[in-house]
């Protein structure tokens, strides 16, 4: 069971460092944000507005009470709650109330005053609307001889701080999260430099002057690296000059069994002994070339088949026949491809009767 849940998350994860470490950075960032935003909404927003909502509606049911009462003026208590409530009331004579409204189950504004209107006047006795208007509500609640309509602020049931607190939440997250990316893409570039000085090393391609950077550990590697690759060049180098010795070495008996062979009357172990010291030269003197050249030799895109045709029409033999071959782009080592077609044809021609390239 663990086993498959940690191959399913390796398999999720990314692959690549720099989308890892933002990981790292990011997903705690967010984290955090969403935790502090849920505990904003749920114990200070949304309570503080809906205890604001509480207040205005018990206003309204204040003044409906106070405006049924007939001891009172109802004028003069419609200015009253108008001037120091900022409560704009119109009574309407119409017993006609029918009113159809959206249910904006989304807004938290909606749901609170639709919660504390039905809890205090009941269904059907209210209809609001927080759209039509950009900073008022339109309220009309249901009266025994029409309805009062009420136009009131949303400031009196909203805090403009949730949008200040919105903003504060996530500019800075996010100023946070691009610093990072800079950050993170110069700690993976020397690593990214590094991997491919490495894999150019590998191909045997002839790397310049290699200047590790970022940070200590990186450099470190890098430094090692350096030095690696120094150490293999040195051991090539002298692998080299060995076999240069050698060859220098072995191209004196050569010449004295090639001078001795003149002396020897039989002319078919003569003609044998110099086929045998011809092939030890040529198989020296391609070793060395080899060598000396299999690290020094770039990769090049070239065509195979233009190759293999400009190779068979220099040998100009009867028994070697080529078809018609497409054409092929391949990447590597030039020189190197060539000396082994040459030396398969060689043997082909040495050892076979006819040659056949398909």
């Amino acid at each position: 069971m663990f086993y498959g849940l940690n191959k399913f998350i390796k398999n999720v994860l990314p692959k690549r460092l720099f989308y890892r470490a933002l990981l790292i950075v990011a997903v705690p960032v967010i984290l955090l944000q969403l935790i502090i935003t849920i505990v904003f909404f749920d114990s200070l927003w949304i309570k503080t507005n809906k205890g604001m909502t509480k207040a205005l509606v018990n206003e309204i049911n204040t003044f409906i009470e106070i405006y049924n009462d007939e001891i009172y003026e109802k004028d003069e208590i419609t200015n009253l709650f108008s001037i120091y409530q900022n409560l704009n009331i119109e009574f309407i004579d119409d017993k006609n109330f029918k009113y159809d409204y959206e249910e904006r189950w989304f807004s938290p504004i909606d749901r609170t005053l639709r919660r504390e209107l039905k809890s205090k006047f009941g269904s059907n006795t209210f209809w609001f609307d927080t759209v039509s208007y950009k900073e008022l509500i339109d309220m009309r609640i249901k009266s025994d001889l029409g309805y009062f309509k009420f136009l009131i602020p949303k400031d009196r049931v909203t805090s403009s701080s949730a949008r200040i607190f919105a903003l504060w939440i996530t500019v800075p997250a996010a100023i946070v999260i691009f610093i990072s990316l800079i950050f993170l893409k110069n700690q993976t570039k020397p690593i990214i430099k590094l991997a491919k000085v490495a894999e150019k090393f590998g191909k045997g391609e002839e790397i310049g002057e290699f200047k590790p950077s970022g940070a200590s550990e990186i450099r470190q590697a890098g430094y090692e690296f350096d030095k690696m690759r120094k150490r293999i060049i040195r051991h090539l180098n002298q692998r080299s000059e060995m076999l240069s010795g050698i060859s220098h070495d072995l191209r004196t008996p050569l010449t004295r069994m090639k001078l001795q062979m003149a002396f020897i009357k039989d002319k078919d172990l003569s003609n044998k002994l110099s086929e045998d010291i011809n092939e030890m030269e040529k198989m020296l003197n391609e070793y060395l070339q080899f060598t000396s050249s299999s690290y020094l030799e770039k990769h090049d895109e070239f065509n195979l088949s233009k190759l293999i045709d400009e190779i068979v029409k220099k040998y100009d033999n009867e028994n070697i026949q080529i078809n018609l071959i497409p054409e092929v782009y391949i990447n590597g080592r030039k020189n190197l491809i060539k000396r082994s077609i040459n030396n398969l044809i060689d043997n082909a021609i040495k050892y076979a009767d006819k040659l056949t390239w398909n």
